[in-house]
């Protein structure tokens, strides 16, 4: 299965995820890594993939903070990301990814396709990851912690169906897994994943994976 995955903002530098994939049995996953987003997405660029992972906030690379969406420039923007999924494709958001859109820039296309957005998080700190729901994802993962950003986010697709919560000292107990559908194709999220640690630990690894196959058999 070949999965686009985008990556690198200025919070979140790609190389994060690189050392986590770099530790993933990946199995049947072919993973191709794009970090400048801005000039290098098209629909006809993302249409070659069976599913597309969003790690990546609205900035154009980690040493670039001009926003990656910008009108009559970005050829995959908002816009393409909803009509991609609504279309049959596979879409799986994770951590930074939600940063896009919500109460202070909305990005109504993106959020109307992913279902949610993130609001903010506590400093820094260990959290508990654990499932919910036992589903195709979840399958074979067990509860781990480890220290991550702790996601906050305000759900807005009355399908989402959540899978996994997280639980802090500040953060409390939050959603941090769902999947929904859209049009005709599937969406998962993964709020953690912030931290080497989580992308290294086994289960978020299970996660990802599943999160991916899961999206795709839609």
């Amino acid at each position: 299965m070949k999965v686009l995955m985008i990556l690198d903002d200025i919070w979140h530098p790609a190389e994060v995820i690189e050392r986590g994939l770099a530790s993933m049995d990946k199995e049947e996953l072919e993973f191709d890594l794009v970090r400048d987003g801005k000039d290098i997405l098209s629909p006809e660029f993302v249409n070659r993939y069976d599913a597309v992972v969003n790690c990546s906030g609205n900035a154009v690379n980690a040493s670039n903070t001009h926003p990656w969406f910008e009108q009559g420039v970005t050829e995959f923007g908002p816009e393409e990301f909803r009509d991609y999924v609504a279309e049959g494709g596979a879409l799986v958001v994770i951590h930074s990814g939600l940063t896009i859109g919500g109460d202070r820039a909305p990005v109504p296309a993106y959020t109307e396709v992913v279902g949610s957005y993130f609001t903010n998080h506590p400093p820094r700190e260990l959290t508990q990851v654990s499932v919910t729901e036992e589903n195709e994802i979840t399958k074979g993962v067990e509860a781990f912690s480890e220290r991550d950003e702790h996601y906050q986010i305000v759900i807005t697709a009355p399908d989402a169906r959540p899978f996994l919560k997280t639980e802090s000292e500040h953060g409390g107990v939050t959603v941090s897994g769902y999947t929904r559908c859209f049009g005709k194709g599937r969406v998962a999220v993964l709020t953690p994943g912030h931290t080497l640690a989580v992308w290294e630990n086994p289960n978020f690894q299970k996660l990802v994976k599943n999160a991916i196959r899961w999206a795709k058999n839609g």
